[in-house]
């Protein structure tokens, strides 16, 4: 099978790119990652939703785009070029299994105004997994602590996972703030005592995961890709013995690898988005392996192009440690790659 971007989808990516380029460079990351308190600039935030991409996958009843997995995956991975700082994929989840929930739109319309944030609180234990097995909902609220929540401080409301099923929880919240890797994706624990809203049947979680891992693996692709070519580019102008470093045979065989992992990343990126999208029978085992493969290649490029830029690599001043920081967190996030693995294996029949 042949998969290209159409007209509308390769003006998505071109837009988005050049958007990205002159509202969000690196530099404003970078900034956003040293001094920001909360991981991400508020009145950039806005703007991103000013744009449309808050609400690019939500339907229109609540100011959305109603677009799909594909242009999902375009937009991200035109983020991970940039390292953008924030919530994005987070809320982005968090407000479509609202929407598909239907008991607060008027709160999805804020968040896709840019107004409010709203999270997926999943984990009842440290390093447990998603699946719930203390927090509890009857009688109206919602009890118990969730752990390693995305922007926990900053949210203005959770979707929660509980033994008694999907809650929506309004705050605010008392969050603690767990230290990070990368200084631009921030995790809390929350002790909840709170009112919460059962959502409805239509909120389906397992497809919003398959969505999140598309997603992931899109913003991993973005990651490589960048740090690809940042290091194409230094191997072809940094001399040694008066020839350029990329003129030696080592090196390319291990470019050559790079290259490989960001090409098969893309092919899997893509038909994962596509068989989402189609609703395919494949589209369970293809979002899985997509999550996995990117995830492993990612952590493999990025750490590529930290060693091939020698003493310089490891430098604070130079940006690749916040991709590799990047890629290890969204290693994790989303479904880990063993945890990916393991569905990809149940979604073969093994």
């Amino acid at each position: 099978m042949r998969f290209a971007l159409s007209d509308d989808q390769a003006l998505l990516r071109s837009s988005t790119r050049d958007f990205l380029g002159s509202e969000l460079p690196i530099e404003k990351s970078r900034a956003v990652m040293e001094h920001s308190k909360a991981g991400y600039d508020p009145a950039e935030w806005r703007r991103l939703a000013e744009m449309g991409y808050v609400g690019l996958v939500l339907p229109a009843r609540v100011g959305g785009q109603g677009l799909g997995a594909v242009e999902l995956a375009i937009v991200l991975e035109e983020m991970g070029r940039v390292c953008v700082p924030g919530p994005f994929l987070d809320v982005v989840l968090a407000a479509s299994l609202v929407a598909d929930g239907g008991v607060d739109d008027a709160l999805v319309r804020d968040v896709v105004a840019g107004e409010k944030l709203v999270a997926i609180a999943r984990h009842d234990a440290p390093f447990a997994g998603p699946a719930a097995t203390t927090v509890r909902a009857n009688g109206g609220r919602v009890r118990g602590v969730k752990y390693f929540v995305p922007f926990a401080a900053s949210a203005d409301a959770l979707v929660a996972t509980t033994v008694d099923g999907l809650v929506l929880v309004d705050g605010p919240f008392e969050a603690t703030p767990l230290q990070t890797l990368d200084l631009a994706q921030r995790f809390g624990d929350i002790v909840l005592d709170h009112a919460a809203k059962p959502l409805g049947a239509s909120a389906d979680l397992v497809r919003v995961d398959r969505l999140g891992a598309v997603g992931a693996s899109a913003m991993l692709l973005g990651l490589m890709s960048r740090c690809l070519e940042t290091t194409l580019e230094y191997v072809r102008t940094r001399q040694a013995f008066e020839r350029p470093i990329g003129a030696f045979q080592a090196l390319q065989h291990r470019m050559a690898d790079m290259l490989l992992k960001v090409e098969s990343t893309r092919s899997a990126v893509y038909r994962a988005a596509w068989s989402f999208d189609t609703d395919a029978p494949e589209a369970p085992l293809a979002c899985a392996a997509a999550k996995a493969y990117a995830g492993d290649s990612a952590r493999h490029v990025c750490g590529e192009a930290i060693q091939m830029h020698g003493g310089i690599g490891f430098t604070w001043e130079l940006d690749l440690h916040f991709y590799f920081k990047r890629a290890k967190t969204l290693e994790q996030h989303y479904g880990s790659t063993e945890a990916q693995l393991e569905a990809a294996l149940v979604a073969a029949g093994y």
